[in-house]
């Protein structure tokens, strides 16, 4: 939260301030997340989440199998005590109990911008007490209770030894040698079996996913890469390769920075990784929120429309905008009447933007005719 914060290291202080004179009213811990409702200056309450990933079944099946190897941590358990020597047992299965940066996100009801703002600060210290009363709640965090962890425990304990499993071998199959000597027997004309026939490659999977490397073999510490920013990026290009295998799109290969900033900030538009994205970019979050808009609405041509600035163009070509915004004023590639405007872009198609707080943003898609933008 400190590294988040750092552009306005303030915040926490104020946050910290909010948790000791009691701003926040109703704290609740479950699978994942955090709920409270935190009050501030204004009359109503402001809802703050906070969210850590939960293991999947199969990453706490990893964890009981090495917990359950030790009878001491065993023993603690059953009796209420969670020994801090089970952090390492779950660094030993290749996962991290204790969330690092980037894991713990945030989001608020209030008009605050920042990410952590002072009330999701405030929840996150009283979360960071409430781990030290009870530290089972980091479990909870992680997905699971205490009452179901201490069932699973007890069942691993009380589980038969397994029995030898007679695998059947796989079939032996044609060595590459034997089925080209096949083939290349067809050819001449011999009586011996035709080739082997190819297999045909697959499709692509239906849509894209995350890599299955990359969940499960974190970088080594000395890298100085996070795991978080790890996945996103070996997520997104998974995505790219499964639209370029499945001809669902280009790839975008030949994006510029500022288009592909605005592609990813498009997929995370609207959760507090927009924010951080921003801040790595070194671009503000209102500005990359108005791209990442534009981008989900129009791609390219949107994005142009956004951030480029005006340009020259036939007077003419403005006639049919003017008449369908009457008493409208001219600049350039733009018309403007109160707080709509139209732009002509240079793909010869209009797009209409709205202003809000002093921002112009891109409404919908574009269109050869403004008349068509104007009818709601």
């Amino acid at each position: 939260m400190e590294q988040r914060a750092r552009l306005d290291p303030g915040r926490l202080s104020r946050g910290r301030s909010y948790a000791r004179r009691g701003s926040v009213l109703e704290l609740t811990v479950t699978p994942g997340q955090v709920e409270a409702v935190v009050q501030g200056s204004r009359v109503t309450p402001y809802q703050v989440t906070v969210r850590i990933r939960a293991f999947s079944t199969t990453e706490w099946d990893a964890v009981l199998d090495v917990v359950s190897a030790q009878i001491g941590r065993v023993a603690a358990l059953l009796d209420g005590e969670l020994p801090p020597e089970v952090v390492d047992d779950v660094y030993a299965a290749g996962l991290d109990l204790l969330p690092g940066a980037g894991e713990v996100l945030t989001n608020c009801s209030c008009p605050d911008f920042a990410v952590p703002c002072k009330h999701s600060a405030a929840v996150c210290y009283l979360v960071a007490d409430a781990l030290d009363d009870d530290p089972f709640a980091l479990l909870l965090l992680r997905g699971r209770r205490k009452d179901e962890l201490l069932t699973a425990l007890r069942a691993r304990r009380s589980a038969p030894v397994p029995t030898t499993v007679v695998r059947t071998p796989p079939p032996p199959g044609i060595p590459a040698i034997a089925a080209f000597a096949r083939y290349l027997a067809s050819e001449a004309g011999a009586s011996t079996p035709g080739p082997v026939p190819v297999p045909v490659p697959p499709r692509p999977m239906g849509s894209p996913g995350t890599p299955a490397a990359v969940r499960v073999l974190d970088p080594p510490r000395s890298s100085g890469v996070d795991v978080r920013d790890l996945v996103v990026l070996a997520t997104d290009a998974a995505r790219r390769a499964w639209e370029l295998a499945s001809g669902d799109g280009d790839g975008g290969l030949d994006l510029t920075f500022e288009q592909d900033l605005a592609r990813r900030a498009a997929l995370v538009l609207g959760t507090p990784d927009l924010a951080d994205l921003a801040h790595r970019a070194g671009v503000p979050a209102r500005q990359l929120t108005s791209w990442a808009v534009a981008w989900r609405e129009a791609g390219p041509g949107g994005l142009a429309a956004a951030v480029d600035e005006p340009t020259d163009v036939d007077p003419a070509s403005l006639a049919e905008a003017l008449e369908a915004l009457p008493g409208a004023t001219t600049h350039a590639n733009r018309v403007t009447a109160g707080k709509t405007q139209l732009r002509l872009g240079a793909d010869a198609l209009w797009y209409r933007f709205n202003q809000h707080f002093n921002d112009w943003t891109l409404t919908g898609p574009p269109s050869p005719d403004p008349r068509d933008l104007l009818t709601d």
